[in-house]
């Protein structure tokens, strides 16, 4: 087994130390073993993935080796116009370029050396699609499905993904398969086809835990600790890391506590921070996060802040945020029937759908809900006509409900009674009624709704454009139309979600060069510290392009630390 338990198997001394095992932790020790380093991972919860084992999988990788096999004629040049536009030419203009330098190799040699394996798609638009050098084709990457028993005892090791995101307590769904549940009471070929996905998922569970068929960003996580396990690197969970130890001005190792006690490991070589920045550490969020954001987060609980305040103990520094604090998200909350508190992050399954609207505290749209995740808290934020619209509320009517879904209720009402029960879901006969219960303005609620509603019969957002191009279009449906993002709310009963600002991780991190080490205020690199995953400041300035532009960064500047840990800065990696 790759997972260790007892503090007697761990050894005096390693050539790399990896403290997190979420992308950026895997990544950078799949590839500094490869290289011939001795690496560990140490992990301070007790399953491996980190948020990415909850994520959707998507990896942003422009002017990626495996363009070709979708027709994509994507080059540097685009995605360097692209970034222009969306990201700016300054604040981490430096290591955008050695990003994007760096992407087509990275994901070439993870390919060819590694279990992971990535495939671009065909169509998935850029989230500013009208903007110079976007495309809508082969830039995004998404893991192929993996088989988990091919992780063996270790597969109870591998985070679940969020219940939320399954099927039948275990059962996963890749996406081209969305469709076809929703089509199974419509179409012979999809009822066949979820008949086939229900009964071998049902085989699993006479055998394992849940679901053995990996997709998305669990896919990808058991991908990297599959490839750990080829090459034999150890993984420790449980373990919490003190401090680091220093030498002479340099990083030589970690002092960590486990629950069989304390002990002093050194790095030959480094020690790689990736454990996954501090969405859940109140008082980083307080010095970093804007006021009108809220506690929550739908990311790994373990992303408390260990790896800032270790980088920032030893010298490194967070830069001022200015607006680059978090990757933004409208989430929900509700009480699971085992009574843990959900944190449902509203993507793409409900918001930009037809028939789904939002409103303030109003009662008055303040935003276009067809945006991506993050622009739609920004929207939230920038509410003009009330402030920010923190929380709000996000409105369907029952056909929307049945057809989509609604946060954490499942299409076809799924799992409804208990939500509502719980209140998470407010139920109405009439929007009149809906109004009191969310305690809104019944009049301007009504207005909202019919003002929405003449738009969509003609397929025309008057207010905020909503369909108006590719990526809302995309996130919508395209058998609605003329318009696949809108639909006349008018079906009782009516459905309301409270939804808050909040995040799927933290872009404030330490400051790094653009071989991912840790730099002092005077522009030094602290020796022997590298960080990678959300630990890192993100390169994209507060902006968010695309899907995937976490996971896509943690991947290749986990392979830039991971090949400088085993080489430096010779000129072949320059």
């Amino acid at each position: 087994m790759t997972v260790i338990s007892a503090k007697s198997d761990l050894k005096d001394a390693y050539d790399v130390i990896v403290l997190g095992a979420g992308a950026g932790g895997m990544t950078a020790a799949v590839v500094a073993a490869n290289e011939g380093l001795e690496t560990i991972v140490l992990e301070k919860t007790d399953v491996v993935g980190g948020t990415t084992a909850y994520a959707g999988g998507m990896v942003w990788a422009p002017n990626n080796p495996k363009k070709h096999e979708v027709g994509s004629t994507d080059t540097l040049e685009a995605a360097q116009t692209y970034l222009d536009a969306t990201a700016g030419r300054d604040v981490g203009a430096d290591l955008r370029r050695a990003f994007l330098g760096r992407a087509p190799e990275a994901i070439d040699y993870l390919d060819r050396n590694t279990a992971v394996k990535l495939t671009p798609l065909e169509f998935y638009p850029d989230y500013y699609p009208d903007a110079p050098g976007a495309t809508s084709c082969g830039r995004i990457m998404e893991p192929l499905p993996f088989d988990a028993r091919e992780l063996g005892a270790d597969f109870v090791a591998l985070r679940p993904p969020l219940p939320e995101f399954t099927l039948f307590k275990g059962m996963m769904v890749a996406r081209p398969d969305i469709v076809h549940f929703r089509k199974m009471f419509r179409s012979v070929q999809s009822a066949f086809r979820v008949l086939r996905l229900t009964l071998a998922y049902g085989a699993d569970r006479i055998h394992f835990h849940r679901g053995t068929k990996l997709v998305l960003g669990n896919a990808l996580a058991a991908r990297l600790f599959r490839s750990l396990q080829i090459l034999d690197v150890q993984v420790k969970l449980n373990t919490t890391v003190r401090s680091l130890v220093t030498l002479d001005g340099r990083v030589d190792g970690i002092e960590l506590e486990s629950g069989t006690g304390t002990a002093v490991i050194r790095a030959r070589r480094g020690v790689v921070l990736a454990t996954g920045g501090f969405s859940h550490n109140l008082e980083m969020r307080q010095r970093f996060l804007p006021a009108e954001a809220s506690e929550f987060s739908a990311t790994a609980k373990g992303a408390t802040g260990d790896g800032l305040k270790l980088g920032m103990e030893a010298g490194g520094y967070v830069p001022g945020t200015d607006g680059n604090d978090a990757y933004w998200s409208p989430v929900s909350k509700f009480t699971r029937s085992d009574g843990s508190t959900g944190i449902y992050p509203h993507t793409v399954t409900d918001r930009g759908k037809p028939g789904m609207l939002a409103v303030n505290e109003k009662g008055r749209r303040f935003t276009n809900e067809a945006n991506s995740y993050h622009d739609f808290v920004k929207g939230m934020f920038e509410d003009t006509d009330n402030g920010p619209s923190t929380p709000a509320f996000l409105i369907c009517d029952s056909k929307s409900l049945w057809q989509y879904g609604l946060g954490a209720i499942k299409p076809m009402k799924m799992g409804f009674r208990d939500h509502l029960v719980g209140g998470y879901v407010i139920e109405a006969r009439s929007l009149e009624e809906l109004a009191q219960k969310i305690e809104v303005d019944a009049s301007e609620l009504i207005n909202t709704v019919e003002t929405y509603n003449r738009d969509a019969e003609r397929g025309i957002d008057t207010l905020f454009g909503r369909g108006s191009n590719v990526y809302h279009r995309y996130t919508g449906d395209p058998e609605n139309l003329p318009n696949p993002c809108m639909r006349p709310v008018q079906t009782p009963p009516f459905y309301a979600v409270k939804i808050f600002a909040g995040d799927l991780g933290t872009a404030a991190g330490l400051h790094t060069n653009q071989f991912g080490e840790v730099l002092k205020r005077n522009g030094e690199p602290v020796g022997g510290l590298y960080v990678s995953g959300n630990d890192m400041n993100s390169i994209m300035a507060g902006t968010y392009p695309g899907p995937g532009i976490t996971l896509g960064p943690a991947l290749v500047f986990g392979y830039i630390v991971g090949m400088h840990l085993a080489h430096g800065s010779s000129s072949i990696f320059e």
